[in-house]
């Protein structure tokens, strides 16, 4: 890895904060509406607020929660910092979103997050990722199923849109772990409970 230095660390720690702005739960509390994590799938999430506070809040959830991820890369990348770093960063903005500090490190999936990561730092990465999903959700209807698939594929385009292998492992490291947050869908989808979008 390249040195790590003070300006490294705030980069980090920044993303990690920025990622811990649960949309979801601040934007529901605003509009007088029950805590997500409380309500519907228990998720703090777009696809729940969609539930319970209709497709304009929800829109609005997914595109903040796409910047979570987008906004410290490009300040990452502002930093001049090295690529190895600059995936840390989207990476803490990931953990971020899933362990929010600021609500009792009780967060959501990190789909939308880790998409705006992925399209911070490959703009074609998220590309392939979000014609997976599309090409799973329209023959399936499921929005589970079709997260599932991005991820499990993404780590593999990063083999041939990603050069530097420590990045590549970074990204299969979210991939994973938004994989293991799927656990509940996962179970419903091999028992056949689980309800299209």
């Amino acid at each position: 890895m390249p040195e790590f230095s003070i300006l490294t660390a705030l980069a980090l720690l920044g993303g990690y904060l920025i990622g811990s702005l649960s949309s979801a739960i601040i934007l529901c509390k605003l509009a007088g509406l029950p805590d997500p994590r409380d309500e519907g799938s228990g998720n703090p999430g777009a696809t729940n607020v969609l539930r319970i506070g209709g497709k304009k809040l929800a829109a609005t959830v997914l595109f903040l929660d796409v910047l979570k991820g987008v906004i410290p890369v490009l300040i990452a990348n502002m930093l001049e910092l090295a690529p190895e770093w600059i995936a840390a960063t989207a990476f803490f903005a990931f953990i971020g979103h899933l362990y929010p500090v600021f609500f009792q490190f009780k967060g959501g999936k990190g789909v939308a997050t880790a998409l705006g990561a992925f399209l911070a730092l490959s703009p074609f990465l998220a590309l392939t990722a979000i014609v997976t999903w599309l090409a799973v959700f329209l023959l399936t209807r499921l929005s589970s199923l079709a997260a599932l698939a991005a991820a499990a594929m993404t780590p593999i385009y990063s083999l041939w849109l990603i050069e530097n292998h420590i990045v590549r492992w970074i990204i299969l490291i979210i991939a994973l772990l938004l994989i293991a947050r799927h656990h509940s869908n996962i179970k419903r989808l091999i028992k056949g409970d689980e309800a299209a979008s």
